[in-house]
């Protein structure tokens, strides 16, 4: 059985975007009288929605605090559209891979747990050149990975068996997904977890290069 189509993830997949996120989170702590974060500090508080790396960042004993998340995250959504794209740019090797994919006839998406509407503008600015078939950020239309449901309406979307998609992702919650959706999970080890905490969650390989997914979409399961 081959594979169909390829679903990635969005930040630390397919574009890297640490610094500007980063940036944009340390000026909402700045903005409410918390202390900022080193850039790296933030490979750990992304992943798992805006609201999580708003608590991340947030001291301890304000983290449970709703209304202080609730006002830091508006603070962060306005300070991440005036400055999403300073620095965010596709890692090298993604512009071949995605040409090579297209080539092959496989359907690709993006579904990250960003907010949508970044999401869809990250992929205007980077991706439009590759015309992905489904773009899909965080939106109350689905629960966030590591639920399976908006890989899933991907996948029906696609009128393909969860077994024919690869699932690409630099995040444990996105081996998650892919194990959970019944999707061949493949991590990233450019992004912003190490290769052992991806093997953890689940991995069925971990490449280290972008061309390496060739040869894996080019096999059958």
């Amino acid at each position: 059985m081959s594979y169909g189509a390829v679903i990635f993830d969005l930040d630390g997949t397919l574009i890297d975007s640490l610094a500007d996120i980063a940036a944009a989170t340390n000026r909402t702590m700045v903005a409410h009288g918390y202390p900022t974060h080193p850039i790296d500090a933030y490979r750990n508080f992304i992943g798992d929605g805006a609201r999580n790396l708003i608590k991340r960042a947030l001291p301890a004993s304000v983290r449970d605090d709703e209304a202080t998340v609730s006002a830091c995250l508006e603070t962060y959504s306005r300070e991440y559209a005036a400055a999403w794209n300073v620095r965010t740019c596709l890692y090298p090797g993604i512009s071949s891979l995605l040409t090579k994919l297209k080539q092959m006839g496989l359907k690709l998406a993006v579904l990250s747990n960003k907010p949508d509407e970044f999401t869809q503008s990250c992929a205007s600015q980077f991706l439009a050149d590759w015309r992905f078939d489904i773009v899909m950020g965080a939106s109350p239309r689905f629960p966030h990975k590591p639920d399976p449901a908006s890989a899933l309406q991907i996948a029906d979307a696609f009128a393909l068996p969860p077994g024919r998609i690869i699932y690409v992702g630099d995040m444990p919650v996105d081996m998650s997904t892919a194990r959970n959706a019944g999707m061949y999970a493949v991590g990233v080890a450019w992004g912003m977890r190490t290769r052992g905490q991806l093997i953890d969650a689940g991995a069925d390989i971990v490449i280290d290069r972008p061309d390496e997914l060739i040869a894996i979409a080019s096999s059958s399961r």
